[in-house]
């Protein structure tokens, strides 16, 4: 029952928070006239900026208080993201969620750590297509802080981001993250390693060799392999897929998407695959962006017969 209220406040929060961007402050007299001659986008604009320079001069005021002193003269790149996603699938009805992320930058205390406030676990969430590319369900509701210590050694990438669970009790996770990337012009490797543990699920690993082709300057071929290990649960779960992305207009863009799906338990199998395809749009560059997803499932418990979905997002940046 509590996670259905806070969804829905997160659900309300999220309109309410749309609602004060797109309406602003009622307009003085003097204004009233060039107001009205601006566009609904134009407006919106102004109004994201407007929060979005509060948000930076809040963690830049914080930021000074705690240093005592500015020591780096840089843009502050704190950024605030609400994402509402609807999902539904055959059989199982509509279901929708809620997330924010809150990433506050300190660009005078922080040189090689950042921080961040979300209601959703980031790291597990970007640990397999199934959660990141190709997401078909809500993710599961965890408020908490997370904090980024990185490094670079050479071309590798080091980041290590414990992360504290708001509970009770409270709850602690760690990660730790090599990733890189190869670039030989014509196509990229990125290759990615990853150790986590948390107090409830265990220890695991995660590891990806990811193969980019840039085809031309509209279409790009994506090779995704990708093997997650969880100790507590002994399970290993492999995703081999294709991707190809297709650039439209400025502001769409189209993606093909070919997935297979297998884990260990009990034996190595094929447990699912799955064929989808993306329309990205962005309503309002870098502040409003929709994603529409159709796919069609096929797994092992339904004995393979086609499954249809939808996923639905709309994501509102600041």
């Amino acid at each position: 029952m509590s996670g259905s209220v806070q969804s829905k406040s997160l659900f309300v929060l999220f309109f309410l928070v749309f609602a004060a961007v797109s309406a602003g402050a009622i307009p003085s007299y003097s204004r009233i006239d060039r107001d009205e001659e601006k566009t609904l986008e134009q407006k919106l604009i102004e109004r994201n900026v407007a929060i979005t320079k509060w948000f930076g001069n809040f963690t830049e005021s914080i930021d000074l208080y705690l240093v005592n002193r500015q020591l780096k003269a840089e843009r502050n790149e704190t950024s605030f993201r609400v994402e509402n996603s609807t999902y539904s699938r055959e059989g199982t009805g509509l279901t929708n969620e809620t997330v924010l992320a809150i990433n506050p930058r300190f660009p005078n205390l922080e040189k090689y750590w950042n921080l961040k406030f979300t209601t959703y676990d980031e790291q597990e969430d970007s640990r397999g297509t199934d959660k990141s590319y190709l997401r078909q369900t809500p993710r599961q509701r965890n408020y908490g802080a997370t904090i980024g210590l990185f490094s670079k050694f050479g071309k590798v990438r080091t980041l290590f981001q414990p992360r504290i669970e708001l509970q009770d009790p409270l709850n602690v996770s760690q990660s730790l993250a090599f990733e890189s990337v190869a670039d030989f012009k014509t196509f990229k490797v990125v290759p990615k390693l990853e150790f986590f543990a948390s107090a409830t699920k265990g220890t695991g690993v995660f590891q990806a060799l990811n193969f980019n082709l840039l085809t031309s300057s509209l279409f790009s071929l994506n090779l995704i392999n990708e093997a997650t290990y969880e100790e507590k649960l002994n399970r290993l779960s492999v995703t081999n897929g294709i991707s190809i992305g297709h650039a439209v207009t400025l502001n769409d863009a189209l993606t093909y998407n070919f997935y297979l799906f297998s884990n260990n338990r009990e034996n190595y199998h094929l447990d699912a695959y799955s064929l989808s395809a993306s329309w990205g749009h962005s309503l309002i560059r870098k502040i409003l962006d929709t994603q529409l997803t159709p796919h069609l499932d096929f797994n092992s418990g339904r004995n393979f017969t086609g499954q249809a979905g939808l996923t639905l997002q709309v994501i509102l940046s600041f």
